[in-house]
């Protein structure tokens, strides 16, 4: 199909483009900008006035897979939140591995990818660290490479035993991976459902306090040190651990980041009166947190604005705060959320978007030459993006999302833009319901 995209705002970050330019799309990948090559005829042209032509997103994290009942931990793709994706314009998303599923066998992985439906984006695997994430055995990271995972992840249980982690790293150093961390020690977060300090003390809740990610992160720029190995840290939270990660960038260290766009926005006194919807891993943290997130995001010390996005059904949210299930939807928020960021703290846009775009791509391609091209619109790019309307407001309302599940911190709130439509390999994937 070819396709010609006229008249909207171009906004790629990754080639500095802002303006009013036509979009030419041949073969599933962009084949001019600006001018159409010679003997190009358009199989149909969108008249994309008054909407912004985007890259599609890039998420670093996005948890889009079900447990058939009855099936030995079979993962499956969740049409529901594939259609979430689609609907916030998130063409491309890495998938973290969950205890559900732990995708630790070659056999697993091959399964998940043959099952993926054409169309729906582009979703990248990470593959369990150990066998069945328990933080025990290494698992057969080559194989599984080879498999289609892109990067290697612990899970939200990290390990416990150092001496795998050294291992992992050795190993991963050897073989060219890369390992997918989130920075947390496992003993000062044991039991811990909110943020250590005061506001968890009024309300009686068990804190993690900063140094569970600080400690992490010196055990892992230690290892680094010795090994080489390629980290990728997911959902920094604190200013601390902020701060480790600045001297590691200064050092050298082959390191990248992410912040969740929850911990961007909120902080812990957003948990109210023990509101589930706030439930968050990690947890929300305190004002001078939260600045230090919005600063490093800004400067390019964090590659990426991730949605954090996970199913969490009713029974998980309906119970007192501390045996609540953590987590919230966000794939449909995610560009949103980026663009009141950007509101807010009056940023260009194409700096912002750049967070959720280009920023989060080069992360993937340092992973792989293959993942090239991937959240920007130029000349050979696959023709994966989305058309928003920058200027619409509307209002989060859990029942209207295409998310399996309705819990969401943002809840009542009113935010900007609105995709219009989602194309993923030059077809469209998603167009906003009448």
């Amino acid at each position: 199909m070819r396709l010609h995209i006229a008249n909207g705002r171009l906004i790629d970050p990754a080639h500095d483009r802002d303006g009013i330019q036509d979009l030419f799309i041949a073969d599933g990948r962009v084949a001019a900008v600006g001018q159409a090559p010679d003997g190009f005829h358009a199989d149909r042209r969108i008249d994309a006035a008054g909407l912004a032509v985007l890259p599609g997103l890039v998420d670093l994290s996005a948890r889009v897979l079900r447990q058939d009942a009855g099936a030995a931990a079979q993962a499956r793709f969740s049409s529901a939140e594939l259609r979430a994706a689609l609907a916030g314009g998130v063409t491309t998303l890495a998938l973290p591995p969950d205890v559900a599923t732990p995708l630790d066998e070659p056999a697993k992985v091959e399964a998940l990818l043959r099952e993926a439906p054409a169309g729906h984006g582009r979703v990248l695997p990470l593959g369990a660290l150990t066998v069945g994430l328990r933080g025990e055995t290494l698992a057969e990271m080559g194989l599984l490479a080879q498999a289609g995972c892109v990067a290697f992840s612990p899970g939200e249980s990290g390990i416990v035993d150092t001496r795998v982690l050294w291992g992992a790293m050795r190993y991963a150093a050897g073989q060219g991976l890369a390992l997918w961390l989130r920075p947390q020690d496992p003993w000062l977060a044991q039991g811990a459902v909110v943020a250590a300090g005061a506001y968890a003390d009024r309300l009686g809740l068990e804190g993690q306090p900063p140094q569970a990610e600080a400690l992490a992160l010196q055990t892992i720029f230690e290892l680094q040190r010795a090994t080489g190995a390629r980290v990728h840290l997911s959902r920094l939270s604190t200013a601390r651990g902020l701060d480790l990660l600045r001297a590691a960038r200064r050092e050298g260290l082959p390191v990248s980041a992410d912040v969740s766009a929850n911990s961007l926005h909120l902080t812990d006194v957003d948990i109210g009166y023990f509101n589930t919807a706030f439930h968050l891993r990690p947890p929300l943290r305190g004002q001078r947190d939260r600045d230090a997130i919005q600063a490093a995001l800004r400067e390019g010390l964090v590659d990426a604005l991730c949605s954090d996005h996970a199913v969490v059904d009713d029974d998980g949210k309906s119970v007192p705060f501390p045996h609540s299930q953590p987590g919230a939807t966000g794939l449909e928020l995610l560009l949103s959320l980026t663009l009141k960021w950007a509101r807010d703290a009056r940023l260009p846009l194409p700096q912002a978007l750049a967070r959720v775009t280009s920023g989060p791509a080069a992360v993937l391609r340092g992973l792989s030459p293959a993942l090239s091209g991937l959240g920007e619109l130029g000349v050979g790019a696959p023709a994966d993006l989305c058309l928003a309307d920058l200027e619409a407001e509307w209002l989060v309302a859990p029942g209207a999302l295409q998310s399996h599940s309705r819990h969401t911190p943002f809840a009542g709130m009113m935010l900007p833009g609105r995709v219009r439509a989602t194309l993923v390999g030059g077809r469209p994937a998603w167009e906003t319901p009448v």
